[in-house]
């Protein structure tokens, strides 16, 4: 019945984009300069993020933006390499078009639009705190996977597994707590677990927008620590057709990396697609390489649309399939991997990149129709998304999976922007999720289950000249029942019918105090409903090393945060301070109490013991701040440095909550030569210091603090019709051997990755 009322709403959806398609067209000119000479500036990019429309100016500057609505009031962006960013709101019925004076700046061009808000809009007026991240800093930060890439971000961390599995953490939450947004659709594909990464093509991201903060009033139940929004690429301007392609390799684990897009506009007829593959053998640390430690991926994923005078309509597809090997014990008292025999495993062995057991197969599919329609001076936004995720545990052999997950996920999105005049912004929207999973394996962790949400929400948004000011409040709903399962004339799981809402709500503002000096504040209430796992986890957790019983009695989470920032960006410096104090009611965590164990059976005969974690309850307090300052003392030179710190309250006894990442202080000394004939080229060096983490759960142990060093080069080369990208950066180049405090390889005494060198190189071409 859910299904059959999921495409219902869609038919319903794709018709009335029909009836809208004789939508008058126009076009909206304009003029791009410098703001000192008022010479025009050829080559600018000009976008408008809700009509996905893009073009460029030409040599005396002049940019046409076509198939745009003849009225409404929209944000435009304009960038240009070696100066400020600007955004500002127009009006496509102002016949004359408009002039945007450009000033030069030696700061890197950051994004100044964000999109993971009701209205896209400038930063300086958004009072949540959010972080952007460009393509470039993605592809070149070695990172293994998407979150990896992210993880020295200011308040963000990983609870990693190896090389391949990276679970985000932003101030101090995680799982279920931070929502990962892809295709404009929430990413659903057992996140609950320890060692279930997000299933994400990391190259097709263009940017990733980081929301720090509750967010439930805009995503709902799961956003209640923040939200990372992955963002494609632009779509090209019409009649342009082009594409890149990247490849990277790195040492310590062998991994290679390649990645090929093709895009194209026909008028307004948009597509693009892209396929990636990855390889990797196990990671190295200083003289051990870890069994079976390695991953391979392959990833498929397009998108067709059209951006015409009425709004845009774009449906995107991908699939996402990887093999991850999945280690079960450490390394012994000498520090050797033992095989089956108990013979150790040599260098060479572990190297090999066929996977042995165990390992997970996974595979996600997923498809995404986003549209935004004009309707005279109102929009309405529109996500529908259908996601499958089929994951399998192969523990005994590689022929059939013992734990075998088979989940799917309905999703739609509806926002409707009421007209406005640029002062007052209202919106309102309606968003659920129905979700179905099947156990097909023998062997189980969770149950069977249903679950249903909706939620609405109202939104308002008033706009001053030095700033804007923001409230609103939503209803959530939420049903999750747990199916129960006989298996050999046994017991595994009771059935369980829960419900579940809140009402949430929050109220911000942004201010401009003095000239390019902005204050930031919001108060805002999170919400989540327990997890599948926290309410009905009953087993073994492969790659986890422990049991794991869930509790069907839990009761929903909600927060309390109070968020305070100070911005301050001039020629030469950028200087960024946050504040926060996040109360949590019902915090959910797992916990290994009285050192209780259980012996669990084998089907070889073989046995082992394992702690035994239950999911329990507690009212928690998480307080912390962020810091970062940027020096630009010459054009070529700049020096960054960023810090960042959460302490985690478990209020029932005033001790540590567990699972929260150590403090850490980043800085990087990057030098950008002008070199005659090339372009882009750097030379970096980074120290990335990590404090000891002392304040640690029972169940925990202490973290040494440490400290790695980077280091980075790469250049530009130009060809005919493009240019040719080359760069290498190291990673730990001094081989310290340590633990993150969040590793989970750190239960089996499995050091993080030792020194690791990335050479890489990417050619966009025309």
């Amino acid at each position: 019945m859910k299904k059959i009322q999921f495409l219902l709403i869609l038919l319903i959806q794709i018709l009335f984009t029909a009836n809208v398609f004789a939508t008058k067209m126009a076009e909206f000119k304009g003029k791009v300069v410098d703001a000192d000479s008022q010479t025009p500036l050829a080559g600018a990019t000009i976008y408008i993020n809700d009509l996905k429309t893009i073009t460029s100016s030409n040599a005396e500057g002049e940019f046409i933006l076509k198939n745009v609505p003849a009225k409404g009031r929209f944000l435009l962006e304009v960038r240009y390499v070696g100066y400020k960013t600007q955004a500002q709101t127009i009006d496509l019925a102002q016949p004359e078009g408009i002039i945007i004076s450009l000033e030069p700046s030696i700061v890197e061009s950051a994004e100044v639009v964000i999109t993971g808000s009701p209205f896209s809009s400038d930063n300086k007026t958004n009072s949540l705190s959010v972080i952007t991240i460009g393509k470039e800093k993605l592809v070149q930060s070695a990172g293994t996977n998407l979150i990896d890439a992210i993880s020295r971000i200011p308040g963000i961390s990983q609870v990693s597994t190896g090389g391949a599995i990276s679970k985000p953490v932003i101030r101090g939450l995680g799982y279920n707590r931070v929502l990962t947004m892809v295709d404009g659709a929430r990413e659903e594909a057992q996140q609950w677990g320890d060692e279930h990464g997000i299933e994400i093509d990391q190259f097709s991201a263009s940017r990733i927008e980081i929301l720090k903060g509750p967010a439930s009033l805009l995503y709902g139940s799961d956003a209640l620590g923040g939200v990372i929004n992955v963002i494609d690429d632009l779509v090209p301007t019409p009649g342009e057709f082009k594409g890149d392609f990247i490849t990277t390799y790195s040492t310590n684990s062998g991994l290679s990396a390649s990645s090929l897009m093709l895009q194209g506009n026909n008028n307004g007829l948009v597509y693009r697609g892209r396929t990636s593959y990855k390889n990797a053998h196990g990671f190295q640390y200083k003289n051990a390489t870890v069994p079976n430690s390695g991953f391979n991926e392959f990833n498929l994923n397009g998108m067709v649309g059209l951006n015409k005078s009425w709004g845009y309509s774009h449906l995107s597809f991908s699939r996402f399939h990887t093999n991850i090997g999945l280690v079960e014990e450490g390394p012994d008292n000498d520090g050797n991997y033992l095989d089956e025999a108990g013979a150790p495993v040599l260098a060479a062995d572990a190297k090999d990149r066929t996977l042995g057991l165990p390992f997970q197969n996974i595979n996600h599919y997923r498809a995404a129709l986003n549209s935004n329609i004009i309707l005279g001076k109102g929009q309405l936004k529109t996500t529908f998304a259908f996601q499958r995720n089929l994951r399998k545990e192969f523990e005994e052999s590689t022929d059939e999976a013992g734990l075998n997950l088979d989940l799917n996920s309905y999703t739609y999105d509806l926002k409707y922007y009421l007209p406005n005049q640029g002062k007052w912004e209202p919106a309102i929207g309606v968003q659920g999720m129905y979700q179905n999973n099947i156990n097909k394996g023998d062997e189980f962790l969770i149950p069977d289950y249903n679950s249903n949400s909706i939620g609405t929400f109202f939104y308002l948004k008033r706009n001053f000249k030095q700033g804007a000011l923001n409230a609103g409040i939503r209803y959530d709903y939420k049903t999750i029942n747990g199916k129960d399962l006989e298996f050999e004339g046994e017991e595994v799981f009771q059935s369980f019918d829960n419900q579940f809402s809140n009402v949430s709500g929050s109220l911000g503002f942004a201010f401009e105090i003095a000239k390019e000096l902005v204050i930031k504040g919001n108060a805002g209430s999170g919400f989540r409903a327990p997890n599948i796992a926290e309410l009905g986890a009953k087993g073994q957790h492969e790659g986890t090393f422990r049991y794991e019983i869930g509790n069907s009695k839990l009761k929903q989470e909600t927060s309390l945060q109070f968020d305070l920032g100070l911005e301050y960006t001039t020629q030469n410096i950028t200087f960024g301070l946050n504040a926060y104090a996040n109360s949590i009611y019902n915090y959910i965590y797992p916990g290994n109490f009285n050192d209780e164990t259980i012996a669990v059976e084998h089907e070889d005969g073989g046995s082992e013991t394992l702690p035994v974690y239950r999911f329990v309850q507690t009212d928690a307090e998480l307080i912390g701040a962020e810091a970062s300052v940027d020096f630009h003392l010459i054009r070529s030179l700049h020096f960054e440095n960023s810090f960042a710190y959460v302490r985690g309250i478990n209020k029932a006894n005033n001790q540590a909550l567990p699972f929260i990442p150590a403090a850490s202080i980043n800085n990087e000394l990057r030098f950008e030569p002008s070199i005659k004939g090339f372009e882009n080229a750097f030379l970096k060096i980074g120290i990335n210091n990590v404090f000891k983490q002392a304040r640690f759960d029972s169940f925990e142990t202490q973290t040494d603090g440490y400290t790695l060093l980077d280091a980075g080069l790469g250049i530009s080369v130009n060809t005919k019709k493009s240019k040719l990208n080359i760069w290498a950066t190291g990673q730990n180049l001094l081989n310290k051997q340590y633990y993150n405090h969040l590793s989970r390889y750190k239960l089996a005494g499995i050091y993080n990755s030792g020194r690791n060198v990335t050479f890489g190189i990417s050619f966009p071409f025309l």
